[in-house]
């Protein structure tokens, strides 16, 4: 009995020693979480987003026609409001970040930005419900209809402030998520990456063709109510699928919001700005992990981890003051942010065509004919369906067909680079802005001719400017948020998800002001102004998308002669060697050789 119990006792020590071992080399949280992530959970993520993007766009889409039909909302005023209303849910993104970084992770930060929009649908569907929270109806169009109180906005204004919060949780984390189910440190789980950010648009998108369509029908042909209340279940069934995946998702907890450590490299560089570099030893910790090692990019942000005076540093050679000395490694998280920067700013220029089309592409769809026979009238939003499909049907072709195909016959990965997707993509928004105004041209001049304010000009006319619009997507916006999810630290992956949809923001801020400066100049300054009113037919939005078109003409030489030169280069494929070296390092060197190709190396900018 005696040496059973001590063989016992052997064994227990033994599987205890075993259990330290594995601590010392490698967590054992490392087992369960392998046996999660990879396409097993990406699955339940790609279905929560088709449901949660079904029932956000169902509203995007068609906000401009329901605010025109509903709340007599025209002119700078209409084009205001959805504008900073997108503008304000893209920005919150950055609290979203910040929350998940910080305090939630990105689980329960989707979790919570779903209940937020859930509660945003609620209430516009409350709001199309009852007819007291609206104005009266007003069915002639004119100038005249009778604009809804304050109070009948305000509770407009607080359903699309729950949606913003709700997008503020989301957008930024459901990529950051799903990039978080692979490695990334070996080239498969890289490549799967990049296939999954085209799936993740395919998948919202292709639900958005099946579904959609039908939703905006209701929306204005039948009962805005129902219309409503459709895309409020989708987002119950969204967070329904979410939670159904919970067992088998990659959770990675919370490490401290990346926004203070680069807070402090920015205070810390104010503070030490006179300082000269090599006047002191560079604060480099060895035992700090994970870590980025030190580049000669943007160098005068080493000053903040410039070891001045030898008291900055306490007897275990830890900072007095963080806010005055920096690591290295957080230096380097705020170069890889302004290494960004330049393309972020390309994206803004094809942002603000894509924007255009969910306000004043719709207009003109509401002033056109919309009849096909005698009995079906084509609802305005639908339009944007074409560019859903225009997006769908690329992402399939390039995933099913181009790839594939090509990797058969050449034997090598034939993928586009992110820099020759954003290229394509500025070329087509500038084709969008062109073949806008033309069309518009058209349609004013047919509509004054016979008197009316519909054109007797087809509704399809509308289509090159939509498709042309949804290419500009499926080629820049899709390459812009690879680039941001890929070529930056994980530490910096949900801020890489806000920097993108900051992009947005601002892109539709950009658009409103431009908007109103336009409107402000041509109301004084010509007889017949560019933009406001209700009738189209009394503007020359023509000539506004020529500007905007011009300014794309600019993005593109901009794009071309400089910030292309941030994205022109290719992570190594699995042959190469290095291939499988820390993603940390990997990131680094790539970093290092953009900045001999650009000379950015000349550290007196």
């Amino acid at each position: 009995m005696c040496s059973l119990d001590s063989k016992v006792e052997e064994r227990e020590m033994e599987i205890r020693s075993h259990s330290a071992s594995t601590t010392e080399e490698e967590p054992i949280t490392s087992i369960p979480t392998r046996s999660r992530g990879g396409w097993k959970a990406i699955m339940y993520i790609l279905a929560n987003e088709a449901f949660e993007k079904l029932a956000s766009m169902s509203l995007i889409s068609n906000m401009t026609v329901y605010l025109r039909t509903k709340y007599n909302l025209g002119g700078v005023f209409l084009v205001n409001v959805v504008t900073v209303w997108n503008g304000t849910s893209n920005i919150s993104t950055l609290g979203g970040a910040f929350v998940s970084d910080a305090y939630l992770g990105r689980f329960l930060t989707l979790f919570f930005g779903t209940i937020c929009s859930l509660i945003g649908m609620g209430t516009v569907t409350l709001t199309a419900g009852l007819a007291s929270l609206r104005p009266p109806a007003c069915h002639d169009q004119s100038e005249n209809c009778k604009q809804p109180h304050g109070w009948q906005l305000a509770i407009l204004y607080i359903g699309l402030a729950f949606l913003s919060l709700g997008s503020g949780g989301i957008r930024p984390c459901n990529i950051a998520f799903g990039a978080d189910q692979f490695d990334t440190d070996t080239p498969k789980g890289r490549a799967q990456l990049e296939s999954f950010i085209n799936w993740w648009y395919f998948s919202f998108t292709i639900a958005l063709l099946i579904v959609l369509t039908g939703v905006i029908y209701i929306q204005t042909e039948v009962s805005w109510t129902i219309g409503f209340a459709i895309p409020t279940f989708c987002l119950l069934l969204s967070l329904t699928i979410f939670l159904l995946g919970r067992h088998a998702y990659v959770y990675k907890k919370p490490q401290g919001s990346v926004f203070v450590d680069l807070t402090k490299v920015v205070v810390a560089f104010i503070r030490k700005r006179h300082v000269e570099l090599g006047e002191g030893s560079l604060y480099d910790p060895a035992t700090e992990e994970p870590k980025l090692p030190k580049t000669e990019r943007f160098m005068f942000l080493n000053k903040a981890a410039v070891i001045v005076d030898g008291d900055e540093l306490d007897e275990q050679g830890v900072p007095r003051n963080t806010w005055t000395l920096c690591s290295i490694h957080q230096v380097e998280q705020l170069k890889c942010l302004f290494g960004i920067l330049p393309v972020w700013v390309s994206g803004l220029g094809c942002f603000v065509v894509m924007d255009q089309q969910g306000s004043f592409g719709n207009l003109q769809a509401i002033q056109m004919n919309k009849s096909i026979g005698s009995h079906f009238q084509v609802p305005p939003a639908w339009m944007g369906i074409s560019s859903m499909i225009a997006l769908t049907l690329w992402i399939l072709v390039y995933e099913r067909f181009y790839i594939l195909s090509f990797k058969k016959i050449l034997n090598r990965d034939v993928r586009m680079t992110a820099g020759q997707k954003i290229s394509a993509g500025i070329v087509t928004s500038i084709l969008c802005m062109v073949a806008a105004g033309v069309v518009e041209e058209k349609r004013r001049s047919s509509a004054l001719k016979h008197h009316t304010f519909e054109s007797p000009l087809s509704i399809a006319l509308l289509l090159p400017q939509f498709i042309l619009s949804g290419m500009t997507e499926a080629l820049a916006a899709v390459a812009i948020m690879e680039f941001f999810t890929t070529q930056i630290p994980e530490a910096l992956r949900s801020l890489g998800g806000s920097v993108f949809f900051l992009s947005l923001s601002f892109s539709s801020y950009l658009s409103s002001l431009i908007v109103n400066v336009i409107h402000a100049i041509t109301v004084k300054t010509s007889p017949t102004p560019w933009l406001g009113g209700h009738d189209l037919n009394k503007n020359r939005l023509e000539y506004y998308y020529y500007i905007i078109a011009c300014i794309a003409a600019l993005n593109f030489l901009y794009y071309t002669l400089f910030a292309s030169k941030y994205v022109a280069y290719r992570i190594e494929d699995a042959s190469e060697p290095g291939a499988m070296e820390d993603s940390s390092l990997r990131l680094t060197r790539n970093l290092e050789l953009r900045d001999e190709e650009t000379g950015s190396h000349r550290t007196s900018a």
